[in-house]
Parts: C-alpha cells; structure tokens; sequence
C-alpha cells in the first residue's frame, strides 16, 4: 500500500514538473518584438501624455479620461487606448511606448511618443489651444533622442544599424483642417490657398520632416492618413444640419491630403530604395465602420460618449463628466476622438489588412518583416 502510494506521489510529481516545464517553455521565456523599437509622431489621436506638461488646454489628464486604461488618466485621448498602443501591443512589445516627456535613460531604445495633442504640419497650427509640440518640433525632439541612443549604442554605425529595423508611424494633418484652415476666425489659410493648394503645401511640409527623420536614421514608415474629421461629433454639431450627415466640404479636403500622402509613397519608395513607406488608409477604414456600424459593434456612430451639447459634440468632455455607459457601442469618445472600441479595430487593420485598401502597399506587419 505505502509502495503504491509512493509510486503515485512519484508520477504526480513527474506531472507537475513536465507542466511546469511547458508553462515556462510558452510564458516564461519573453518573446522578443518584432521591431527593436517604435517611435511615433502625431496628434492629439496618440498623444499619451506629452501635453500634461506644457501649458495647452489640449490635455486629457483627467477623468473620464482614462476610464477603461488601466493606469487611468495618463494624457490619452480616449476612455482606453489608442490605435498605436494597439499597434504596440501586436509588434510584440511588453509596455506601451512612453511619451518624449518622461522616457529616460535606456528606456528609449524600446522607442518613444512624440505625439502632442492640437500639434499639425504647420507649426501655427493649434496656436488658440496654447503650447504643443509641432510636427517640427517633435522632429526635433527625435534628434535628441537620437544623440542620446548613439552614446548608450556606443558609435553613430552602430546606432544607424539599430534605428533602421525600428518603425516610425506619422500621423498629422487632422489639426491643419480641424484648428487652421476651417477656422477663418484664427488662421489666413483658407483664404490664401484653395483646398488643393493646402493639400500640396501641407505635403511639402511634411516631406522636409520625413526626409529629417530618413537622415537620423528612419528606414520603416508608417504614414497615417487623415480621418474623416467631417463626420466627427463636433462637426456634425457645428455643420450638419440633421446632426448625421457628414460635412462634405470637409470630408473632400481630407481626401486631397490623403491622395498626396499616397502618392508621396509611391514617390520616395521609387526615390530612396534604402526606406520602406506604407500609407494607411483610415479615412476607408472609418468609412467601413460608419457605413456598417453594427456589423462591428456600435450602435452610436454621430455622437461623443462623452461631451456637452448637439451630438455631445460643441465641447469636449468635462474633467469628471460622467461619461456613457455603454462605450464600446460609440465610435467616437468625445467631441473629435475614437472610442477604444474603434481604436482596437483601426489598429488592428493598420497591422493586418483586413481589406486591399486598408494598407498600401502592404500592411504593419510585414513592414516589420522587412
């Protein structure tokens, strides 16, 4: 009896061992990203907390924000997270990437935020919101940082090497419509330029920055077109007249930027053969969710879950709003930003097409490969 006992206390010991051994073998053992690091360039749409420490009223340090994030209020634009702390997440990295604001040390060779809320191509762009951080100036920033990893990697070819596998996602231009050119009360552009003109001088603009970030270093670019800011709660509340009806003559501004940023792929893959650009189309990705809101989860697709006014659009959420309850049915949080909800699915179609026209020409993900 005690033999047989003993003998089985022997095979269930044998049994924990071999579980403990697999267990180790899929979870213990951290799997390295795909890219050694991600850095990020934009708006208020990744921010993530570069604004809190500038004098802007374009911050979202405060509840609701944050209200589904698990470190709460942290600078993010949404009640949870954004589309490149989705990207992150699915490129393999453990953390999201930090804000330029905080990130010290060895930190940023993992890759760092540069986004800053109300930020555009333009670097008077959001001028009426206070402090924020330009496309410039976030380029600039970027090269500090890269001074910084070429002493912690120890020699310039070395860190060349290392900068080339990362990715660099850009998303910008969103502010250069939404806080210039459709405000006339505050900027001259729409008076100095016709629709087609801006989108032009928007990208020349933009192409100086790339070509910057390609001369320290970028090789991997993801460039995030711009949404369609004529369907958001605040223009619909502003401009709709039956509160539903995207804003037309917005929407085809949108899209003449959104052309050139494409064709500007075509342009500097042909002309720089060292560097990989991809564009993604979030201006036909949002378009899927509005025209098939329920067949992705929503039931809400022309109002903030949180804000005040038409559309809970004409201001944005209030510190300590209570917000909607059931906010993964929203498309949008608040008067101009995604919910979570819509930022897990254009993140997901940014990594992994889900349709032709989602990325062009190939998706995140084997952009990575490369």
């Amino acid at each position: 009896m005690a033999r047989e006992l003993k003998r089985k206390c022997i095979v269930l010991i044998c049994v924990i061992m071999l579980m403990l051994s697999l267990l180790g073998d899929n979870y213990g053992t951290k799997a390295e990203p795909q890219v050694p690091c991600y850095f990020i360039f934009g708006d208020s749409l990744v921010d993530n907390g570069n604004n809190n420490v500038i004098r802007s009223l374009a911050r979202a340090d405060y509840l609701p924000y944050g209200i589904d994030f698990p470190d709460g209020p942290t600078g993010r634009f949404s009640n949870g997270k954004t589309t490149v702390d989705v990207i992150a997440e699915l490129l393999g990295f453990d953390d999201y990437i930090p804000p330029y604001a905080t990130t010290r040390g060895r930190e940023i060779l993992r890759g760092v935020n540069f986004a800053s809320a109300a930020a555009g191509i333009r670097d008077e762009t959001g001028q009426q919101l206070g402090a924020r951080i330009s496309f410039s100036g976030q380029v600039n920033n970027y090269r500090n940082t890269v001074q910084q990893i070429v002493r912690i990697i120890g020699d310039e070819d070395s860190a060349a090497n290392y900068l080339s596998k990362c990715i660099y996602s850009i998303g910008v231009g969103s502010n250069d419509y939404l806080n210039n050119y459709f405000m006339p009360q505050y900027y001259s552009t729409s008076r100095q330029y016709n629709p087609q003109q801006y989108a032009s001088v928007l990208i020349q603009q933009y192409t100086q920055q790339l070509k910057t970030l390609y001369n320290y270093g970028a090789r991997k670019f993801v460039l995030i077109g711009v949404g369609q800011i004529g369907c958001s709660p605040n223009s619909l509340a502003q401009n709709s007249p039956d509160g539903r009806t995207c804003v037309r003559n917005i929407n085809v501004a949108n899209q003449l930027f959104n052309n050139n940023l494409r064709a500007l792929v075509d342009n500097l893959n042909r002309n720089t053969p060292d560097a990989k650009l991809i564009y993604i189309n979030a201006y036909g990705i949002f378009q899927d969710l509005i025209d098939n809101p329920r067949a992705f989860g929503f039931l809400v697709t022309n109002a903030g879950c949180c804000g005040v006014g038409r559309n809970n659009g004409q201001i944005t959420c209030l510190p300590f709003q209570t917000p909607c309850q059931n906010r993964n049915e929203y498309l949008f949080w608040d008067a101009f930003h995604p919910s979570e909800a819509a930022n897990v699915i254009v993140g997901r179609r940014s990594y992994k097409a889900q349709r032709s026209t989602d990325a062009y020409p190939f998706d995140i993900q084997r952009l990575a490969q490369l």
